[in-house]
């Protein structure tokens, strides 16, 4: 029997206190607090779609702004992201989906790499709900790539509404990371490339 693929993280700082647990083979349910109520509707979002369990409590300095506790969110999410995938032996390692969110329509392709690169092509980088500045999500994406060491690429086609287009991004993030790191029964346990490794920068990849 394969062993469950769990990481839970613990993160404080002056700034940000945060605990998390990622379940990659997971049902979809979410427990996740972080005083931000955009943000948690997001990450629900995010576990959904992704069909991954995610339990996130954060305690932050969003009296001052919000932008400590989405990043540092990210860096855990990161973080447990890449200890839960473990060795990746046998994952499919690439994800790739487009989502359309009503006006909105975002695409997404990722590489669990070892090699973490972001590209981040939103233009409307600075709507707003409510209080909350959707540009933070390139930094909370960021952290997510620094942290998993993934290769990231975001990209809005087209979108008006702020919500649309960060719901579009999330949904659409969830889906591609679904399928990369689901476990390819074809590739018996070995990794996903023809130099035994990954993390490397020579041609063979």
């Amino acid at each position: 029997m394969a062993s469950k693929r769990i990481a839970t993280i613990k993160r404080k700082t002056q700034e940000t206190s945060i605990q998390l647990k990622l379940e990659l083979d997971g049902k979809g349910v979410s427990d996740i607090q972080t005083g931000i109520p955009f943000f948690d509707h997001m990450l629900e979002l995010f576990t959904f779609h992704g069909l991954f369990n995610l339990k996130v409590k954060a305690k932050g300095d969003i009296d001052v702004d919000y932008h400590h506790t989405v990043e540092d969110v990210g860096l855990v999410l990161g973080e447990a992201l890449q200890k839960a995938l473990g060795k990746k032996t046998g994952i499919r390692r690439y994800g790739f989906f487009i989502l359309p969110m009503d006006e909105t329509l975002a695409r997404v392709t990722l590489d669990i790499s070892d090699r973490p690169n972001f590209v981040y092509q939103v233009d409307d980088n600075n709507g707003r709900v409510l209080d909350f500045n959707i540009g933070l999500f390139e930094e909370f994406f960021q952290a997510v790539v620094n942290n998993a060491r993934i290769t990231l690429h975001m990209t809005l086609e087209y979108g008006k509404e702020p919500h649309h287009i960060a719901e579009a991004l999330f949904k659409c993030f969830a889906r591609a990371l679904d399928s990369a790191t689901q476990i390819d029964p074809r590739l018996k346990g070995t990794l996903p490339s023809t130099k035994g490794l990954l993390g490397s920068t020579t041609n063979k990849r």
